[in-house]
């Protein structure tokens, strides 16, 4: 059987992939990794199509051994990654023996590594996908966090040669001040004109009560018209809430899929790994941007995607 053992799991190491979509109108929200750029770009390192179930490890990673001959590769927030207490490259394509150990420690900067491994995770899917949703105890492995001594079963063994030398460009440098591009709406009409410039031009920082759920910030209260309650309506991912105490909360993967609160604004999908890597403390400067802008930055990305996609086909 080819399986990679947990020997220690972290505070927080689920199975996710790009999410669970269709169901909003049920009341699942997509969940998913958070930071889906980090997530698809280990699973191109390692040859997987770039949507396949990853392992998403928060602040602190695991220690885990594998049974076989495999591929792995770790990206986002750099947890000192070390096989058999040897360091190793992360964004890098790394072979790995039968009987190997990697073990991660704290991350140094950024909140969430991902993990993928060549030929993916042996895991069925449930309404289409592999992310784990925690609040409702399903996908992933058994509906769960990760914990020591669980076997997660490995669709194939695969050796390096059958991978060849893949390496990315490190993006593991997360700053504690951070710029994120947002489109204003649908509900910016709620605030008044010093509202809106309140939260374009102060400082926000991330606390610790934020999760998977959403990044609550502190910062200075945006004044309202009449109230911040409106009748209940969709949740994007980087939608922004003001709920009554006056500060934002970054709505993220695993968001209720309505809310009552107006929206102020919503990061732009190109930012979204940015605030998905923002640790407690983070300090944040929105800035607003056209459609058209967000349009072109979403595009530039999946290039920059596809473009890694061809060079990586032919660096065997």
């Amino acid at each position: 059987m080819y399986k990679m053992t947990v020997l220690s799991a972290g505070p927080l190491s689920t199975v996710q992939d790009m999410g669970r979509f269709g169901y909003m109108r049920t009341g699942f929200s997509p969940g998913g990794a958070m930071d889906t750029h980090s997530m698809q770009l280990a699973n191109i390192l390692v040859g997987n199509i770039p949507d396949d179930g990853v392992i998403e490890m928060t602040m602190m990673g695991m220690t885990v051994s594998f049974s076989c001959h495999s591929v792995i590769a770790l990206t986002g927030a750099d947890m000192a990654p070390k096989m058999n207490n040897t360091p190793v490259e992360m964004y890098t394509a790394v072979g790995v023996q039968p009987g190997d150990v990697l073990s991660l420690q704290m991350a140094k900067s950024g909140m969430r590594t991902y993990l993928a491994v060549a030929g993916g995770f042996d895991l069925p899917l449930v309404m289409g996908s592999m992310s784990t949703n925690l609040k409702c105890g399903l996908g992933g492995f058994q509906g769960r966090k990760l914990q020591a001594g669980d076997e997660i079963p490995l669709r194939a063994g695969i050796t390096a040669d059958a991978i060849g030398k893949r390496v990315a460009q490190a993006e593991n440098d997360y700053p504690d001040c951070i710029g994120v591009r947002v489109l204003l709406g649908p509900q910016e009409d709620f605030f008044t004109k010093e509202g809106i410039h309140t939260f374009l031009s102060e400082v926000y920082t991330v606390t610790e009560q934020s999760d998977r759920m959403g990044v609550r910030l502190a910062g200075a209260k945006i004044e309202n018209i009449h109230g911040v309650d409106i009748l209940s309506d969709g949740i994007a991912t980087g939608s922004v809430q003001i709920p009554a105490s006056g500060t934002p909360i970054i709505m993220m993967a695993d968001r209720q899929t309505t809310g009552g609160y107006a929206k102020i604004a919503t990061v732009i999908s190109a930012d979204l790994p940015k605030i998905a890597q923002a640790r407690p403390g983070t300090r944040i400067l929105f800035t607003a941007v056209s459609e058209k802008e967000a349009v072109s930055l979403k595009k530039q990305t999946e290039r920059k995607r596809r473009g890694l996609q061809y060079l990586t086909l032919f660096s065997k």
